[in-house]
């Protein structure tokens, strides 16, 4: 890309806004921008987790979803409670595809949904007594829970009911820790509120739970933080650090336990996945307990390469040349893989409009197969966020934040990019389109991405859905002639 491609760029911006009104255009405008490999920072030049501009379609979701349906909801040995209305609860329930080993409703209740089903009269009554009484039944149905957590949603912040009052009662009562979530839905602007609650929670209830118990640690304990194991990523990421001499003490939160995150801060090390939903927690070890932690990405070999050695430098020599044997290891499967296809793929544009780390995590994973990012941004990211990815996006690439249903169709028909991922709301208008497509959220239903093994699974999909022959079969409905 060149400083004509940014010029092309920031006129198209300007075209794409011209139908809003002149306050609500001033204000959409702060949210794009094309990249100047000369910044360091975006700085002023994007404005990010703000509130959404009334009567705008934002794709975000609540602070509800971001503890529940991200944080806490794949902790697999604990029943989370969703307190409010049934339908929060069945929307964020497996809904995510966090893998997990186990039974469900015996060890593992993930995919199973409790909710306390508020009525009008719980609102007028509060439902104080009625989450009493379902924890009472939960541990009497589901004993083997290792803990419980209460996400409350909108209507529990409104009327102001005191969960953690019954949480404490609750927990001295069964004898099992219940976790208070003061996640309504209302709170904040974004899920990225949602993940910030999660994190203070797991500190304030969580974390210091086993402190005094023994633990035998090694030289070499790591918690994989932020990694949700979606598709199975979380074990394929952990097989490499295992293989290069790493002991996994922990997942958080894809197919973990409770004890495990309590026993987190004996690690000698936490490596970050998702910085967006897990950096405060991280945060806090660090200042509490003097853990160290880094951000990694395994998506793609390139970017796994890197990743394994800058990990294998915060330790000794033994696991620096275990690292560089593992990346030996899989070299003739990755390049197995590019040969196969990188002919396929080479050249081919994508826009990239996701959650998260995505849009700038599995850039490199593109790359490593010839694909171009035209435009990438943010549901919910923050300014770090920006600043992280301004490195990995060549001159003159469109980066945008939660942009308008309206705003990402129309980038889409102006650039005419061959391949779009984004999330499940953008899906089907992109189908039916004819725009080849990935739901880059939960991988489409495949996976795992991650490691040598995931990029193998990624390569195939990108191709599949690519060079898909019924995409020059489709019009969309809405072009069809009469």
């Amino acid at each position: 890309m060149t400083s004509e491609t940014r010029e092309r760029n920031e006129a198209l911006i300007q075209e794409v806004l011209e139908i809003f009104p002149e306050k609500a255009l001033k204000d959409r405008k702060k949210h794009m921008m094309t990249t100047d490999p000369a910044m360091e920072s975006v700085g002023k030049c994007i404005v990010s987790n703000r509130k959404s501009q009334p009567g705008v379609m934002t794709v975000r979701g609540c602070a509800y979803a971001g503890s529940k349906g991200v944080v806490f909801g794949p902790i697999k040995d604990m029943a989370h409670i969703s307190h409010g209305p049934v339908g929060c609860g069945q929307y964020s329930r497996a809904g995510r595809r966090n893998y997990y080993t186990g039974w469900s409703g015996v060890n593992s209740f993930g995919t199973l949904n409790f909710t306390s089903d508020f009525q009008e009269r719980d609102i007028v009554f509060g439902g104080d007594k009625k989450l009493d009484k379902l924890i009472d039944e939960l541990e009497m149905l589901f004993p083997l829970t290792k803990g419980i957590s209460v996400q409350s949603e909108c209507p529990v912040g409104l009327i102001g009911d005191d969960i953690s009052a019954v949480a404490k009662a609750s927990s001295a009562k069964i004898g099992k820790p219940v976790v208070p979530v003061r996640c309504e839905g209302f709170r904040g602007v974004s899920q990225s509120l949602g993940h910030h609650i999660a994190n203070d929670v797991i500190r304030d209830w969580v974390l210091d739970n086993r402190e005094g118990n023994e633990f035998e640690t090694t030289p070499y304990d790591v918690a994989i933080i932020g990694d949700y194991n979606i598709g199975g990523d979380a074990w394929a990421s952990r097989i490499l650090l295992e293989e290069m001499g790493l002991r996994v003490v922990a997942q958080w939160s894809g197919d973990g336990t409770l004890v495990e995150m309590e026993n987190t801060p004996k690690v000698a090390l936490n490596l970050v996945h998702c910085y967006r939903s897990m950096n405060y927690i991280s945060r806090h070890m660090e200042e509490k307990h003097g853990i160290p932690w880094m951000e990694y990405n395994f998506f793609g070999p390139t970017k796994i390469a890197e990743s394994l050695r800058v990990i294998a430098a915060r330790f000794d020599d033994t696991i620096r040349k275990n690292a560089e044997a593992v990346i030996e290891k899989y070299q003739a499967q990755t390049q197995a893989v590019i040969d196969k296809y990188r002919p396929r793929l080479e050249g081919k544009k994508v826009l990239l409009y996701l959650g998260g780390l995505r849009p700038r995590h599995i850039i490199g994973a593109y790359e490593d197969l010839g694909m171009e990012i035209i435009g990438t941004g943010y549901e919910f990211g923050h300014n770090d966020d920006y600043d992280r990815t301004l490195p990995m996006l060549k001159e003159g690439t469109l980066l945008f934040d939660d942009l308008s249903s309206y705003e990402l169709e129309a980038f889409v028909k102006a650039l005419k990019p061959d391949l779009v991922g984004s999330g499940i709301k953008e899906k089907y208008i992109f189908q039916k389109m004819g725009v080849p497509f990935r739901q880059m959220h939960s991988w489409d239903y495949s996976g795992p991405y991650h490691g040598y093994d995931g990029f193998g699974i990624f390569a195939r999909d990108m191709d599949m859905t690519l060079n898909n022959p019924g995409w020059s079969q489709l019009t969309a409905p809405w072009l069809k002639s009469a």
